[in-house]
C-alpha cells in the first residue's frame, strides 16, 4: 500500500513555487502561498468524506440482480435461479408426440456410489444449470422455462437390488430397457439420476442419467455431464478433452496457382451443398432408403430400446488409423460399414429358400442405407466454458440449433477389408466440404417460422423415418475422471425416443473405445450380434493392415 508523504507548510509552498517557469513577486507569493494553505486545509477536513463517496459501488440493474442471485443460491443448496423464458423452436419441437427423445448416458464406476456424496455435489453442479432447475410450463400454447427448486430426493433414484443375482449384466440391460418404456413427470425438471450399486463385469456399480432432449443437444449434454467430473489425480482439475489440430499446409504454389485452387475449393462446396440440400429435399417428399432388416417399421419411435454396448481398445484404432493415414472418425465409420455389411448379409443369408453360406455375397444389387446425423450448428460450449458458469455464474450460450446431415453406408460384401476405411474417409471428406448442416438448419427454421411447430415437426419426422439409422462418434476425457468423486470405469451414451430402429455411438475414453447401440428389437431381435459384427471387423481391418505391412 502507497504511503501519502505529507511536506511542512512552507516547504509545500516553496515547493509550489519551483513550478513557476518566472521569478514571483512577493505580494504573489504571498497570495499563491494563503491559497494553497487554505485548499490544503479544507482538503484535511473533507477528504474522508470525499474519498468514501468516491469508493462507494454504483447501484445498477445487474449488481442488484447480482446480489439476489447469490442469496438465492445459498438458500437454494447451491441452485440458481434464473427469470422465465421461452423454449426455443428446437426445444418446443422435442415435446412433439412423434419426436419425445431422451438421452441416455451410462456411467460405470470403479467404487461403490454413495447417493449422500453426489446429491451433496449435484446442489453445487449441475443444479447451477438453469435448465436443470427449472420446468417446462405451457400457457395459452406457448411452453416457457420456470425456475423452481428443486427436489433431488425425486430425481436421484436408489433403487434396493438384490446383490447375489445371477446375471448382474442382463439386471442392467433389463432395467435400461425398461427405464426406455417410461417418460419423466413434468411436474419436475426432465432429468433424472439412477444408481445402482450392482457389480458388472465391467464396474462396481453404475450410474444411470436420463435426461430430455429439449434441455440441450446431446454433445452439449455430454460437455456439462464431464464439466461435474474433475480427473482422479488432481480434484480441481477438469477433464482433458484432445483437439484436433490443424495440420500447416506449406505449399509451394504462388500466385495464379492457389488463386485456382481456392477456386476449386469453392466450387467443390458449392456444388456438394447443392447436392446434399436436394436429396435433403428429396428425402422429405418422397424418398426412402431401401426396405432393409436394419430399417424400423412405422412407429419406432414408441417403442422401448434395447440397449447393448461392447468395448474396444481404442489403441486399435489408432493403429489403423496411423497405418492408412485416416482420422479415427474414418476408422470407427469404416469398422461400422463393415459390421452392417456382415449382418445383413447374414440375415439375407437366412432368409434364402436354399440357405446361402455366410461367407459368400447374399446381398441385394443396390441397398440405400443412410445414417441422420442431428448436428446443432451452434458452438458446443467448452467443459470449462460450462464449470465457470456452474462455479462462478458465467454466462454461456446453450440451445439447439438442429441441422440435418445425411450420411450415406456402403453396405456391400469386400475382398479387401480396408476397402471399408478407404470408402468412409472419402463419404466424409466430402461431407466435410458441405454446407448441408447450415443449410438443412435454415430450411427447417423457415418450415417452423411459415407453418408452426407442428409442421417442422410433420418435416423432422419424415426426414429422419425415411432413413435407416443414426451415427454418431464422440470424444472423451484422456485421463481416468470422477463423478462427484468416484473413478469412472466407461461411458456410454445413446437415447430412445427417435423414430429409427437403430442407433450406433462411439465414445471414447482413456485408451479405450465404447461401441453402444439402441435398438428396437422388434425390427433388430439380436442386437448383441449386431454388436459383436462391428467388433469383429475391427479385428479383420487391424489383420489386414499387419499382413499387408502398412503400420
Amino acid at each position: 500500500m502507497a504511503h501519502k508523504i505529507e511536506l511542512p507548510r512552507r516547504t509545500y509552498v516553496r515547493t509550489i513555487y519551483n513550478f513557476f517557469p518566472f521569478p514571483l513577486s512577493n505580494s504573489k507569493k504571498k497570495f499563491i502561498g494563503n491559497w494553497v494553505l487554505r485548499g490544503r486545509k479544507m482538503e484535511s477536513t473533507n477528504s474522508f468524506r470525499l474519498r468514501k463517496q468516491a469508493l462507494k459501488p454504483i447501484e445498477t440493474a445487474r449488481s442488484s440482480a447480482s446480489q439476489r442471485d447469490e442469496e438465492e443460491v445459498s438458500k437454494n443448496n447451491g441452485q440458481r435461479t434464473c427469470e422465465e423464458e421461452p423454449l426455443s423452436p428446437s426445444s418446443r419441437l422435442y415435446h412433439e408426440p412423434n419426436f419425445n427423445v431422451y438421452v441416455i448416458a451410462i456411467m460405470g464406476c470403479k467404487t461403490r456410489i454413495y447417493p449422500d456424496v453426489v446429491k451433496a455435489n449435484l446442489g453445487h453442479t449441475l443444479l447451477r444449470h438453469p435448465r436443470f432447475s427449472s420446468l417446462q410450463v405451457e400457457n395459452n400454447g406457448e411452453m416457457r422455462w420456470v425456475p423452481t427448486e428443486v427436489d433431488l430426493e425425486r430425481h436421484v433414484i436408489v433403487p434396493e437390488l438384490d446383490q447375489n443375482m445371477d446375471s448382474p449384466d442382463k439386471f442392467l440391460e433389463d432395467y435400461v430397457y425398461n427405464l426406455s418404456k417410461t417418460t419423466i413427470d413434468k411436474s419436475q425438471p426432465l432429468w433424472d439420476l439412477h444408481l445402482l450399486n450392482l457389480r458388472t463385469s465391467q464396474s462396481e456399480a453404475v450410474g444411470i442419467f436420463r435426461i430430455h432432449h429439449s434441455l440441450g443437444d446431446g454433445t452439449s449434454l455430454l460437455s456439462l455431464l464431464l464439466a461435474c467430473t474433475r480427473q482422479m489425480n488432481d480434484s480441481k482439475a477438469l477433464p482433458t478433452i484432445p483437439i484436433r489440430k490443424k495440420k500447416d499446409k506449406k505449399s509451394d504454389r504462388i500466385g495464379i496457382w492457389r488463386i485456382l485452387l481456392r477456386f476449386w475449393f469453392v466450387l467443390q462446396v458449392f456444388w456438394n451443398t447443392v447436392v446434399d440440400v436436394f436429396m435433403f429435399i428429396a428425402t422429405a417428399l418422397f424418398l426412402t432408403d431401401t426396405q432393409n432388416p436394419l430399417k424400423g417399421l412405422p412407429g419406432s419411435e414408441s417403442t422401448p430400446r434395447r440397449i447393448v454396448y461392447r468395448t474396444v481398445s481404442l489403441d486399435d484404432i489408432k493403429f489403423v488409423k496411423n497405418a492408412m493415414n485416416t482420422t479415427i472418425n474414418d476408422v470407427a465409420f469404416g469398422m461400422t460399414q463393415a459390421g452392417l455389411s456382415r449382418y445383413i448379409n447374414r440375415i439375407c443369408s437366412e432368409n434364402k429358400k436354399d440357405g446361402g453360406a455366410t461367407e459368400t455375397n447374399n446381398l441385394p444389387k443396390s441397398i440405400r442405407l443412410r445414417s441422420n446425423l442431428l448436428v446443432n450448428i451452434r458452438p458446443a460450449p467448452g467443459i470449462q466454458a460450462l464449470a465457470d458458469m456452474m462455479e462462478k455464474d458465467a454466462e454461456v450460450k446453450w440451445g439447439n440449433w438442429i441441422g440435418y446431415v445425411l450420411l450415406p453406408f456402403t453396405i456391400a460384401v469386400r475382398e479387401d477389408p480396408l476397402d471399408y476405411v478407404r470408402n468412409a474417409k472419402a463419404i466424409i471428406d466430402r461431407k466435410k466440404r458441405s454446407l448441408e448442416a447450415f443449410c438443412t438448419f435454415y430450411i427447417a427454421d423457415w418450415a417452423l417460422n411459415l407453418f408452426g411447430i407442428k409442421a417442422a415437426s410433420a418435416l423432422s419426422h419424415k426426414v429422419i423415418s425415411r432413413t435407416t439409422m443414426c451415427f454418431s462418434n464422440m470424444v472423451g476425457p484422456v485421463e481416468e475422471i470422477g463423478f462427484c468423486g468416484h473413478p469412472m470405469a466407461f461411458l456410454a451414451p445413446s437415447s430412445y425416443g427417435q423414430p429409427y430402429a437403430l442407433m450406433i455411438n462411439f465414445q471414447s475414453y482413456i485408451d479405450k473405445m465404447t461401441i453402444v447401440l439402441s435398438v428396437d428389437e422388434g425390427t433388430i431381435p439380436n442386437p448383441h450380434q449386431l454388436c459383436d459384427d462391428i467388433v469383429e471387423s475391427l479385428q479383420i481391418i487391424k489383420d489386414a493392415v499387419m499382413t499387408r505391412g502398412l503400420a
